[in-house]
């Protein structure tokens, strides 16, 4: 199979990517094109592709420091990226705040709210002891709970990888027993005034990452894609649409039960198994499905998806704060058929653009020019 450069795996930047690109719509506020996302047609949305490829691609990039350099380095590596990831968090969040204190000053008259739009009303009125609690990580507004579960889980994987030296079983027990505790009532504080949880509990969210890593390590084998597994797969994605779509759980009340009796509070919090599942049997159909055409990924439609796979933070952070930006000027401008296009659009294209404007400056090229050139 074709690779991209420095042998990734195009197939996982493309699901990344795609997850980076959904992620952007789905944070626009009110926005009817979310109406068209994967989440309104099954429990598991981009979170769950982000996480687990980024539980794959930890294998890849962090479980080979592990067994290269030995334990030490490979937890010192992690250590670095979980590094790089907080900063990247406090840098998401006064970003978005300087957005909206701009925004404020300029479009703010006729009693409009924009702090209110991400509940940031707390944070201005108590910003030091809040802005202690956002370097602790004990205030965690929901618009910014990603990259801090994702911290915490990163956490985990010197621990799961000397379990698993110890023993294989040891560490998926391991990760199955706290996926229960998480259930049982194991979580992390959002805020000090509350009893509210991380909105992504890191606890039960690893079970999904770790899949990915123990799938990226080789600790796990995948099935066989045989006919009965892609059928079984299949009927369950087909199964979970009608309970999944307002449209038509709402118009049968049967399906409205079963769908208020299994979408509980904790359902996206906790990762319910239905979540889990549907991601996995989600992933199967994508694989299969992309077998033998794996150069389309490297094709010049769907090259610019995999180059933002490979640049996720950056287009996570870009995605972020361009939604955010969108919803303020769609409240200004009105939301209207092409005011909706412009913003999705726009920000799209302007996320992919980021990911190439990072790949050309980790590229180096200053590197490559020859020394008479540069002198």
């Amino acid at each position: 199979m074709k690779t991209t450069a420095g042998g990734r795996d195009p197939r996982l930047d493309a699901w990344r990517g795609a997850a980076m690109l959904i992620i952007y719509v789905a944070h626009i506020q009110w926005n009817p094109w979310s109406d068209y996302i994967p989440a309104r047609f099954g429990p598991s949305d981009a979170a769950e592709m982000f996480v687990f490829c980024s539980g794959y691609a930890a294998a890849i990039a962090f479980g080979g420091t592990f067994a290269r350099a030995g334990f030490w380095m490979g937890t010192g590596r992690i250590l670095l990226r979980c590094w790089q990831i907080y900063w990247a968090h406090l840098g998401l969040f006064f970003a978005t705040v300087a957005v909206t204190a701009a925004m404020t000053a300029l479009f703010g008259g006729g009693g409009r709210d924009f702090y209110g739009g991400l509940n940031l009303g707390p944070f201005l009125d108590d910003t030091a002891r809040l802005t202690l609690g956002l370097f602790t990580l004990t205030y965690v507004p929901n618009y910014f709970d990603i990259l801090p579960m994702y911290m915490v889980i990163l956490l985990l994987v010197p621990v799961v990888v000397a379990l698993q030296r110890l023993a294989p079983w040891a560490a998926a027990a391991f990760c199955l027993l706290l996926y229960a505790a998480a259930w049982a009532g194991l979580d992390l504080p959002a805020e000090p005034w509350s009893d509210r949880p991380w909105y992504f509990n890191p606890f039960a969210w690893q079970i999904l990452f770790f899949t990915g890593f123990a799938l990226g390590r080789g600790w796990l084998r995948p099935p066989p894609a045989s006919p009965p597994l892609l059928l079984l797969a299949a009927a369950f994605v087909l199964l979970m649409v009608p309970l999944s779509r307002w449209q038509i759980y709402e118009a049968h009340p049967l399906l409205k039960a079963v769908h208020d009796w299994v979408w509980v509070t904790d359902f996206k919090t906790d990762e319910h198994p239905l979540r889990y599942l549907h991601a996995l049997a989600l992933t199967c159909l994508a694989v299969r499905l992309i077998r033998g055409r794996e150069g389309w990924l490297l094709g010049p439609w769907l090259r610019p998806v995999v180059t933002v796979g490979q640049q996720a933070l950056a287009a996570f952070l870009a995605s972020m704060t361009l939604a955010w930006i969108a919803s303020i000027l769609l409240d200004l401008a009105g939301r209207t058929p092409l005011t909706l296009a412009v913003a999705n659009l726009g920000g799209l294209l302007t996320v992919v653009a980021v990911a190439y404007v990072v790949a050309w400056y980790k590229s180096q090229p200053w590197r490559r020019v020859p020394s008479a050139a540069a002198a």
